[in-house]
C-alpha cells in the first residue's frame, strides 16, 4: 500500500472508531483548489446517518483526531473538514517509494493473480486491417497491461476469422487476376480484392451462387478453393504478424476460426438435441426473444456454420485448456447484442462463466464513416506510412545533423506512441476521428507532448550530470533521501500530489476498463511539470535547493515512463 492510500486508511480508520460508522476510502476526495487542502471530508452523510448536524460531526472530528507527522492542520470550510498534509512529509514519502519501487511504483496485488483471458485484434483474414482494428489492439492491449499491474495474470490472445463468407469473396475475385499480378504485399492486396469482390456481386446473382460453391468447398477442405484459401489466408496472417512486430504486441495464443467449425458443429448438434437450438426454414437459430435478444442464426439453410458456431467452441476452449477465471472479449460496441445472445446460449447450456464484452465505437475519418465493403477505410498500412513520412520531416527539420537512423528510429517511436495514444485518449464509448497532424502536434492532448516532457526532464537531467544512483543508500531505502525536501514551494507539493495519486489512477482505470483514466492523468502531470519548469530555475538554483528539485523531476520522469508503458508507448531521450 503506498503512502496516500496508507494515510486515507489510517484516517478512516480513525474517524470510524471517534464516530462509530464504516466510511471507505471514497469517502475522502481531492479538492478542485489546493487552497481547501490535500484532501477534503465530506459530513452530510456523516451527519444523516448519525442524526446530528454536519458543524456537529466536524467538531467530534477535529477535536478527537490524533496528532499525526504526516498531518500539518485541518481546517473546516462549511460541511466539509480540509486536510493540509505536511509537505516534507509527503516530498520524502511519495519520491522515495517511486525511486525505490521504479518500473513497480503503482503496482498493486488486488487481482490476487486470478487467471484473465483478454482476446483482442480479431481480425478477418482477406480483409484490411484499418484504423478500426487499431483501436481494438491498442484497447485490448491497454486493458491487459493495466489488469497485470493490478495483480492479475493475464493472457492475451486474439481470434482470427478466417472461415467466414468473405474469405470466399475474395478467392472468387482472385480468381480473375494473373499471378504477375498480385503485388509483393499480398496481405494488404487481398484487402482490396475483398472490396472489389463486394462491388462486383452486388447485383450479381451468378456470382453469389459461385461465391456459395466456394464457402462449400472451403468447409469441405476439399479441391482447388480450399487449396487457395490456404494459401492466401497465410498472406493475411503475414501481414497481421508485421503489425504486431511494429507495434510492439504480442500474444500468448492466437485462436483460428476454422480450427473450431467441427467441435462447432458437435456443439450445435447437441444444443438442438436439447431444444436450446431449434430449427427454423431449414436453419438452425437461437429464439431468444424472451430474454429481449431477438434471433441468432447459427447455421444456414445451406447447412454451412456461421461464427457463432465456433464462437461456442471457443468459448468453452478458452476455460477448459487454460483453466482461466474470466474471459474479457474487446470487440465493437456493434456486436453487443451478438455477444449477450452467446452468452445467454452458454448460459442456457450450462456454461456458467464469467464473461465479459467490452466494447468499444467505432474511428471515423474527418471526412466521416469507414466501410470495408465500400473501401473508403484507412488500412493500418497506409495509416503508419503517413504517420512515418510526417515524423520523419518533423524530427528531421528538428535536428538536421543527426543520422537517419537515429532519425528514423525517433520517427518510429513518435509515430506509433501517437497512433496508440489517439486510440486510448478518450473513453470506449467516445467516437474518434483521427486526425494525422492533431496525433503528432507537440502541443496539447498528445503523446508527443508526453514523450517530449520526459526528454526535457532527461535533458535537465543530463546537464545537471545528476544521477540518483550517485547517492549512497541510507537506512532501508535504496536510495538517499537526505534532500532538503523543507525548501520545495506550492508548486513543487501540487506535482508529488499528483506522483501520489498515480497508483489510485491504475486502480481506476482497472476499475472501469478505461486507459483514458491513465491517459488523462499523464497528460495532467506533463502540464504541471511544464508550468513547474516555467516558473522555477532548476539548474541555477543554490545546491540544495538543485539537488532537492533534480530528485524531485526523476521522480517525475519515473511516473512518466511507467504510465506510457502501460499504454504500449515508448520514450525517447531526445525530441
Amino acid at each position: 500500500m503506498f503512502f496516500l492510500e496508507k494515510i486515507k486508511k489510517e484516517l478512516i480508520d480513525e474517524i470510524n472508531k471517534i464516530l462509530d460508522v464504516e466510511l471507505c476510502d471514497s469517502a475522502f476526495m481531492v479538492p478542485p483548489n489546493a487552497d481547501y487542502g490535500d484532501l477534503s471530508l465530506t459530513c452530510f452523510g456523516l451527519a444523516k446517518e448519525k442524526g446530528i448536524s454536519p458543524n456537529d460531526v466536524i467538531e467530534k472530528i477535529t477535536n478527537n483526531i490524533s496528532p499525526k507527522e504526516y498531518l500539518k492542520e485541518t481546517k473546516e470550510v462549511g460541511p466539509y473538514i480540509n486536510f493540509f498534509l505536511n509537505p516534507e512529509v509527503l516530498a520524502r514519502s511519495v519520491i522515495k517509494e517511486v525511486l525505490d519501487n521504479k518500473e513497480n511504483y503503482g503496482n498493486n496485488k488486488n487481482g490476487n493473480g486470478q487467471k484473465v483471458m483478454i482476446e483482442y485484434s480479431n481480425a478477418n483474414t482477406h480483409k484490411e486491417y484499418h484504423i478500426g482494428h487499431l483501436r481494438n489492439i491498442c484497447f485490448g492491449d491497454a486493458v491487459r497491461n493495466i489488469m497485470a499491474v493490478n495483480g492479475f495474470k493475464t493472457i492475451p490472445v486474439s481470434y482470427i476469422n478466417d472461415f467466414g463468407i468473405h474469405v470466399a469473396k475474395t478467392i472468387w475475385r482472385l480468381k480473375k487476376y494473373q499471378e504477375s499480378e498480385i503485388p509483393e504485399n499480398k496481405g494488404y492486396f487481398l484487402g482490396k480484392v475483398y472490396v472489389e469482390a463486394t462491388k462486383e456481386l452486388e447485383n450479381n446473382e451468378a456470382g453469389k451462387t459461385e461465391v456459395g460453391e466456394i464457402m462449400k468447398n472451403i468447409e469441405a477442405r476439399r479441391g482447388e478453393d480450399f487449396e487457395i484459401w490456404q494459401k492466401t489466408r497465410e498472406w493475411s496472417i503475414a501481414g497481421f504478424d508485421e503489425i504486431y512486430k511494429n507495434l510492439k504486441v504480442e500474444f500468448a495464443n492466437i485462436f483460428y476460426e476454422n480450427e473450431f467449425v467441427e467441435q462447432g458443429s458437435k456443439i450445435v448438434n447437441e444444443l438442438l438435441e436439447k431444444g436450446i437450438l431449434i430449427k427454423s426454414e431449414s436453419a438452425i437459430i437461437a429464439d431468444l426473444e424472451k430474454y429481449n435478444l431477438g434471433v441468432l442464426v447459427v447455421v444456414r439453410s445451406d447447412g454451412t456454420a456461421l461464427y457463432p458456431a465456433a464462437d461456442l467452441a471457443l468459448a468453452m476452449e478458452k476455460f477448459n485448456r487454460f483453466k482461466i477465471n474470466k474471459s474479457i472479449y474487446v470487440v465493437d460496441a456493434r456486436q453487443w447484442q451478438y455477444f449477450q445472445q452467446l452468452f445467454k446460449i452458454l448460459e442456457l447450456a450450462g456454461f456458467y462463466k464469467d464473461l465479459i464484452h467490452l466494447g468499444y465505437e467505432v474511428v471515423k475519418l474527418p471526412t466521416g464513416a469507414m466501410s470495408s465493403r465500400q473501401g473508403n477505410v484507412i488500412t493500418y498500412e497506409d495509416l503508419e506510412d503517413q504517420m512515418m513520412d510526417k515524423s520523419v520531416a518533423d524530427t528531421k527539420s528538428k535536428h538536421p545533423d543527426w543520422p537517419e537512423e537515429k532519425i528514423h528510429l525517433t520517427a518510429r517511436i513518435i509515430a506509433v506512441g501517437a497512433m496508440k495514444f489517439e486510440m486510448l485518449k478518450v473513453g470506449a464509448k467516445q467516437v474518434i476521428t483521427f486526425d494525422i497532424n492533431k496525433a503528432l502536434s507537440f502541443e496539447g492532448y498528445t503523446s508527443v507532448y508526453l514523450q517530449y516532457t520526459y526528454a526535457r526532464i532527461r535533458s535537465i537531467l543530463r546537464k545537471a550530470q545528476f544521477s540518483i544512483f550517485n547517492f549512497p543508500p541510507v537506512g532501508d531505502t535504496q536510495f538517499s533521501m537526505n534532500f532538503q525536501f523543507s525548501i520545495l514551494n506550492s508548486k513543487e507539493h501540487s506535482l508529488i500530489m499528483k506522483m501520489g495519486k498515480y497508483p489510485e489512477i491504475i486502480e481506476r482505470a482497472k476499475e472501469e476498463f478505461d486507459p483514458s483514466f491513465l491517459t488523462k492523468f499523464l497528460f495532467e502531470l506533463a502540464q504541471e511539470f511544464n508550468d513547474y519548469y516555467h516558473a522555477v530555475n532548476i539548474l541555477k538554483a543554490e545546491n540544495e535547493v538543485k539537488e532537492a528539485r533534480l530528485v524531485l523531476i526523476e521522480a517525475v520522469s519515473r511516473v512518466l515512463i511507467n504510465g506510457l508503458g502501460l499504454l504500449g508507448i515508448e520514450v525517447v531521450e531526445e525530441i
